[in-house]
């Protein structure tokens, strides 16, 4: 496995678009989770406050998903709380231009349940390091500026199966809203 760990967040970028997106039929089950080196101090100390903290909301674990469709799935994370893995911050998934480079990646988006994550607007993007390796760039924040800060951090497996979908999913949602490559996209041919 490459060692992704001792990477600056610019080099992570810089890796993140010349990787390949993975299947869909690929991203099964459950993936071990790690953060890996953030861009600032700020994001450093939110990313612990969100990711590892037992008075919260525990620490992060892994993320899991499954497809629910030819062209979309769902997921969850898992957090470890006082010793008490609990399963949270649901998600759909699907394969969508990336906001960095616009190739296609791996989205995780958690605005289409009501969650902390969702209300956060947080989309996590992932591609393929080598097969049981993949790195993934979240986004959080209210603004477009906020949501262009790479957030980094890698997955590993699949370690586990997919254990049970969980949310409740938000009324009325758009996927392009949280998606710019998404809104970008030019309306097919006849349909303008």
């Amino acid at each position: 496995m490459k060692d992704l760990t001792q990477m600056s967040t610019p080099e992570l970028l810089q890796l993140f678009r010349g990787l390949e997106c993975p299947t869909l039929e690929e991203m099964n089950g459950e993936f071990r989770g790690q953060q890996l080196r953030q861009p600032g101090p700020v994001s450093t100390l939110v990313s612990a406050l969100f990711t590892n903290n037992p008075l919260l909301f525990g620490k992060w674990q892994s993320k899991s998903f499954r497809s629910t469709g030819p062209d979309s799935g769902r997921g969850y994370n898992t957090l470890r709380n006082f010793g008490r893995d609990t399963v949270q911050g649901p998600m759909v998934t699907l394969i969508a231009p990336s906001r960095f480079d616009g190739k296609p990646a791996y989205q995780l988006v958690y605005r289409a349940f009501h969650s902390i994550c969702g209300f956060v607007h947080m989309v996590d993007e992932v591609r393929r390091v080598e097969e049981g390796q993949y790195l993934g760039i979240g986004t959080v924040g209210f603004t477009s500026a906020q949501r262009r800060i790479p957030l980094p951090f890698l997955l590993s497996g699949p370690v586990a199966p997919y254990k049970k979908d969980v949310g409740r999913e938000r009324a009325g949602f758009e996927l392009a809203s949280e998606l710019p490559g998404l809104a970008e996209a030019p309306a097919p041919a006849g349909t303008r």
